[in-house]
């Protein structure tokens, strides 16, 4: 899918506005530059960003209600996916968006894109276990295995919450292969980057 198709359905079809688009354009554009020096996106997406990366983020607008005094948290970021992409379209400066990060200098590359584009969300540089996390959202793309992200947010949240995570082609198997018990509602909706990919939306409820 090229730059200017993915353009057109991030503003007909998930809501993103001209200014959103500019912001993702410099996002975008920095991303190649620090990705010739640092790896952030893997070398064989690069030319394929704005469907495989940014695209790929921006569909879970569709399931976040960006409201007053609530906020997500994306666990392990990496570049920016999908948190960076979701900080951009999130017009509410009383929705909040965190980033959790270990890697410094994926987090130097977030801040300077944070700085410069004047973005509302707070970047955390060190391991999520070291934190409160209380977020009414939290986001998972490539960052472990389904199990432990469950486990994960089943024991470190301490609020009830949505967990979304974007997830290959096996996505059910991986479900029904849990060990870790799982007792909560869950969807599997269609990726509208890969016919084959899933985004898995649960509701997590904390005791």
């Amino acid at each position: 899918m090229d730059r200017d198709l993915v353009k057109t359905i991030l503003l007909e079809k998930l809501k993103f506005n001209p200014e959103n688009i500019k912001k993702l354009e410099v996002f975008h554009d920095a991303l190649l530059n620090y990705n010739k020096k640092y790896n952030l996106i893997a070398n064989s997406t690069i030319n394929d960003i704005w469907n495989r990366h940014i695209l790929d983020s921006a569909q879970l607008v569709k399931y976040i209600d960006f409201k007053d005094n609530e906020s997500l948290s994306d666990i392990g970021t990496g570049g920016g996916f999908p948190g960076m992409i979701l900080a951009i379209f999130n017009n509410n400066p009383k929705f909040h968006v965190k980033l959790f990060e270990k890697s410094k200098v994926k987090c130097y590359f977030l801040a300077s894109i944070r700085n410069q584009l004047k973005i509302n969300c707070d970047i955390y540089d060190d391991d999520y276990k070291y934190h409160n996390i209380d977020s009414n959202y939290i986001i998972c793309r490539a960052f472990k295995k389904l199990e432990e992200i469950i486990k994960i947010s089943r024991e470190i949240v301490k609020v009830n919450h949505k967990l979304i995570v974007l997830k290959g082609k096996n996505a059910e198997n991986e479900i029904n292969n849990l060990q870790y018990k799982v007792n909560y509602r869950y969807e599997l909706k269609k990726s509208i980057t890969d016919e084959e990919s899933k985004i898995l939306i649960m509701n997590v409820k904390i005791k």
